[in-house]
C-alpha cells in the first residue's frame, strides 16, 4: 500500500457513528409512543353520549341500561368478632353498595339488591343482562386487582341472585349484613341456627370459614343515567395526568446511588485486578474466587450476609453499631449493596484487560527502572482503557438494576432507598401496573443506551485497525524511498513496498532514527546523526 493510498483510506466506523444519532432519536421517539400506549392506565369505562365517559371507579353499559359506581375489591376479610358480635368470616362493604360479588372456590356468587335491580331494569334470569353485568364487573375487577388474580381468568359458573342469604355447600353467604355499626358480607356454616356462635359451629364441623371466599367485590348497582361520568380527556390531558402523577424519586435515588457506588467500584476494581495479577498462581486463584463470588451468588444472599455483618445479630455488627456505623435500612446501605454486586464486573473486566497486555513490554519497562506504580499508571491503564471503560459502564448499569440485595439490606423507603427496580415491584404489587410499566420502559431505554455507548466507544477506540499504515510505518516507508538508488532499486535497508518487514506485521521492527528522535528530540537527532550511523554499522 502506498502512502497515497494510506492517507485516502475511508473510516466506515466513524460514518456509522454519525449515522447512529438519527437512528437513536427515532428509536427514542418510538419507545416514547409505545410507553404512552402501553402505560396509559386502563380505564374500565364505556364512552357515553356527548363526549362523556364513566369515572375510574365506575362502568356503564348504555345498551343494557345499567352500570356500577364506587367499585371496591377486598382481597381478604377477618374472622374476628365485630364489637363482641361473632359474624363468622366477614368482609366490609363500602357505603351505598347494592351489589356484592363473592369469588368462591367453585363458583362466583353475585348478589344484587332487589330494589336496585328493579330500578335499573335488571333481571337475574336474563342471559343478556348477566353477560353485560359480567363484562362490567370483570373489567373493573382487573383495574382494582393490585396484581392479584382476575375474574376474567376464572372459568367458573356465575350465580346471580337477589336473595340476602344463600347456602352453597358447607357455607352460608349472608349479604349486606348490618352489625356493629357497619355493613358486611358474612360467611357462616350452612344451617347455622339462630343464636349459635358461627366460630364454635365451624370448629366443631372442622371447616375454615375463610376457605369459602377467595376475594370479594362490591359496588353500587344503578341505572345507566345515574353512573358518574366525566368529560373525555384529550390525549394531551391524559399524558399530562399520567406523567404528572408519577413519583420520579426512584430515578434520582438510583442515579445518585449508582454514581457514588461507581466511584468506589472503579477504584477498588482496578486496584484489586492489578494486585491480583501480580500474585502467585495459588493465591491468585483464592483472591479471584473471593472477588468474583458476589457475581454468582443470588442478590438476596448478598443482602442477607450484609445485614448479618452490619446488624445486631452478630458480634461484628454490634461492635460496628456501638462505634457509630449503623447503616442497615439507610441510603448508605443501598450504596454498599450496589458496590458489592457491581464490583465483580469491574474487577473481571479490568483483570482480563491487564492479562491481555504483552508481558515482555512490561518486563522491558522494569529493565528501564520503572516502578510498578509508574508501569500501572503509564502503560497498563492507557493500553487497557477501552476494556476498562466498557467494564465501568457495565458496572454502572448493574448498580442501577440492583434489586434483591438493596431490598434485603436497605429496605423500601420512598425517596430514600427505593430504587427503580424496587419501585417496579411494589407499584405492580400495589395495583399500579401502568406506573410499573413506565419504569420498565425507562430501564429498557437506559439499558439500550448503555449497550449502544459501549459499542460506539469500542468501535471508536479500535478504529486504528481500519486506518491502513500507522504513522511509524508511513515514516519508515518515506525514509526508504529517499534512500532508493538512481536506477530505482531500493537502497540498503529500505523496507518492502508495503512498508512492513518480511517477518510479518506482528514482528517487532525498530526504526533507529525514529527511536533516537523520540528519546533525544530533534536537536539531538540532528547532531548525533553521523555517530548514530556509525554505531548502527557497528551494532550490525
Amino acid at each position: 500500500m502506498s502512502p497515497r493510498d494510506a492517507t485516502s483510506t475511508t473510516y466506515p466506523i466513524k460514518g456509522g457513528a454519525r449515522q447512529a444519532s438519527p437512528f437513536v432519536l427515532r428509536m427514542l421517539v418510538v419507545l416514547a409512543c409505545l410507553l404512552f400506549c402501553l402505560a396509559a392506565p386502563p380505564r374500565a369505562w364505556a364512552e357515553g353520549a356527548g363526549g362523556e365517559q364513566a369515572v375510574a371507579d365506575s362502568a356503564v353499559d348504555d345498551e343494557a341500561g345499567f352500570g356500577l359506581n364506587g367499585f371496591v375489591r377486598n382481597n381478604a376479610g377477618t374472622a374476628r368478632a365485630a364489637r363482641g358480635e361473632d359474624l363468622g368470616y366477614r368482609i366490609p362493604l363500602a357505603e351505598g353498595s347494592t351489589l356484592v360479588l363473592v369469588n368462591t372456590p367453585d363458583e362466583v356468587l353475585v348478589y344484587i339488591d332487589a330494589d336496585a335491580a328493579d330500578a335499573a331494569g335488571f333481571s337475574p334470569d336474563s342471559g343478556s343482562d348477566v353477560e353485560a353485568l359480567r363484562a362490567l364487573v370483570e373489567e373493573l375487577d382487573e383495574t382494582h386487582s393490585r396484581g392479584g388474580a382476575l375474574l376474567s381468568g376464572e372459568d367458573k359458573p356465575w350465580y346471580v341472585t337477589t336473595d340476602p342469604e344463600v347456602d352453597r355447600g358447607a357455607y352460608r353467604y349472608r349479604f349486606c349484613v348490618e352489625a356493629a355499626g357497619g355493613r358486611y358480607t358474612s360467611v357462616v356454616p350452612a344451617g347455622l341456627a339462630e343464636g349459635e356462635d358461627a366460630g364454635d359451629v365451624a370448629e366443631s364441623l372442622g371447616i375454615d370459614l375463610g376457605d369459602g371466599v377467595l376475594w370479594s367485590d362490591n359496588a353500587a348497582f344503578v341505572p345507566a343515567s345515574d353512573v358518574a361520568r366525566e368529560a373525555v380527556p384529550s390525549l394531551i390531558d391524559q399524558a399530562r395526568e399520567f406523567f404528572g402523577g408519577i413519583d420520579y424519586r426512584p430515578f434520582w435515588v438510583s442515579l445518585k446511588t449508582s454514581v457514588i457506588a461507581l466511584v468506589f467500584t472503579f477504584v477498588l476494581g482496578l486496584v484489586a485486578a492489578w494486585k491480583t495479577m501480580g500474585t502467585s498462581s495459588r493465591l491468585k486463584g483464592v483472591l479471584d474466587s473471593i472477588f468474583t463470588i458476589p457475581m454468582v451468588l443470588p442478590p438476596t444472599v448478598c443482602g442477607f450476609l450484609l445485614m448479618l455483618f452490619f446488624g445486631q445479630s452478630t458480634s461484628i455488627g454490634r461492635w460496628l453499631i456501638a462505634h457509630g456505623i449503623d447503616i442497615v435500612f439507610t441510603w448508605p446501605a443501598a450504596v454498599v449493596s450496589a458496590i458489592v454486586v457491581s464490583f465483580p464486573l469491574m474487577y473481571r473486566t479490568a483483570l482480563g484487560a491487564f492479562e491481555a497486555l504483552d508481558p515482555a513490554m512490561l518486563d522491558a519497562a522494569r529493565t528501564l527502572g520503572w516502578s510498578e506504580t509508574r508501569i500501572f499508571r503509564t502503560l497498563m491503564l492507557p493500553l487497557a482503557w477501552p476494556s476498562i471503560a466498557a467494564g465501568t459502564v457495565l458496572a454502572f448499569a448493574r448498580a442501577m438494576g440492583e434489586f434483591g440485595c438493596t431490598l434485603f439490606f436497605a429496605g423500601n423507603y420512598a425517596g430514600v432507598t427505593q430504587t427503580i427496580p424496587i419501585a417496579i415491584y411494589f407499584q405492580w404489587m400495589g395495583g399500579s401496573s401502568a406506573v410499573a410499566l413506565f419504569w420498565v420502559v425507562v430501564v429498557i431505554v437506559f439499558s439500550f443506551l448503555v449497550i449502544l455507548f459501549i459499542n460506539l466507544y469500542t468501535g471508536h477506540s479500535q478504529a486504528y485497525r481500519h486506518r491502513g499504515l500507522t504513522r511509524a510505518e508511513r515514516k519508515q516507508l518515506a525514509a526508504g524511498t529517499r534512500r532508493r538508488g538512481a536506477d530505482g532499486a531500493p537502497g540498503e535497508g529500505a523496507p518492502s513496498g508495503d512498508g512492513l518487514e518480511e517477518q510479518g506485521g506482528d514482528a517487532l521492527v525498530i526504526d533507529r532514527e525514529a527511536l533516537r528522535e523520540l528519546l533525544l528530540g530533534d536537536a539531538g537527532a540532528g547532531s548525533g546523526g553521523s555517530a548514530g550511523d556509525g554505531s548502527s554499522k557497528g551494532g550490525r
